[in-house]
């Protein structure tokens, strides 16, 4: 019997992706409001077309898409069944997509998350999945152990754009380590000797200014929302991320679905950001 043929590791892939594509990650966000101004009704039609329009421009020339699950699941089965051909469409164009889902749960039903997104026989299967720690690092293990298996990766929310996250990921333990900080000690331990790149990555907003008390040296990529729509911009990111600023993967989506229907501008759009990136990260 011959073996399988080894899975090359989401962190690899990833690597790869940013090194020939840039690193810039497009969002999937279709929410009623942006339907609206691209002139589609907020229903499945719309989803589709939206979601459909924004593979075809882009598929070619992002390294990563990033559908943000609230917004399909929100039509019920068939709003899914769109998520399902959407990531399809754009990992058979050759994109990485991780899945936004920001799944976080204990025992069997994280187990159940985990193969929803991040097993090769679901209609869902994704490159990678964000998840939430705050029922405790542990917590992820099965996703974490099915990742490694399936040659997936993880974004684990450490040091979110959103203010309110400061409340949970700024507390300090009675280690005097803060909440985030140990999350990113968690990642980077997932990671050691992983090469080039490994596949557990942290989401770390570009809003948050000086991070230079964390250390973000966690061999692993850092999703970074909050460029554009959020106000930063990626002349922010060297002084946000420092030396950790080649494994930042920055996020976009209304700085650039915003452009849409038409698709030349939304490849205009993104080129512009992704131009951006590189002037201000010469390694992009």
């Amino acid at each position: 019997m011959t073996s399988a043929t080894p899975v090359t590791p989401f962190g690899a892939r990833l690597r790869a992706a940013m090194d020939s594509r840039g690193p810039l990650c497009v969002g999937i966000d279709p929410h009623a409001a942006l339907l609206t101004s691209w002139g589609l009704n907020d229903d499945v039609t719309g989803l589709e077309t939206f979601s459909r329009t924004v593979v075809e421009a882009l598929a070619d020339s992002v390294a990563v898409f990033k559908p943000q699950a609230a917004f399909f699941e929100r039509f019920g089965s068939r709003g899914i069944a769109v998520l399902e051909r959407t990531v399809a469409d754009a990992r058979a164009a050759g994109t990485l997509v991780v899945m936004d889902a920001k799944r976080g749960d204990i025992g069997s039903t994280m187990a159940a998350y985990a193969e929803t997104f991040l097993s090769p026989g679901s209609p869902l299967f994704s490159d990678a999945l964000t998840v939430s720690p705050y029922l405790g690092y542990g917590s992820l293990a099965p996703a974490v152990d099915l990742a490694r298996r399936s040659g997936a990766g993880l974004f684990v929310l450490a040091l979110t754009s959103n203010p309110e996250g400061a409340e949970v990921q700024r507390a300090v333990r009675s280690d005097g380590r803060s909440i985030g900080a140990t999350m990113l000690a968690h990642l980077a331990a997932e990671n050691e000797g992983a090469e080039p790149m490994g596949s557990f990555g942290a989401v770390v907003g570009a809003t948050l200014g000086d991070l230079s008390s964390f250390d973000l040296d966690i061999n692993g990529p850092l999703l970074a929302p909050g460029i554009g729509a959020q106000g930063a911009t990626a002349a922010d990111l060297p002084a946000v991320f420092g030396a950790a600023v080649a494994n930042v993967v920055p996020n976009v989506s209304r700085g650039v679905l915003g452009h849409g229907p038409d698709a030349a501008a939304l490849r205009a759009a993104a080129s512009g950001f992704a131009a951006e990136i590189r002037a201000a990260v010469p390694s992009a």
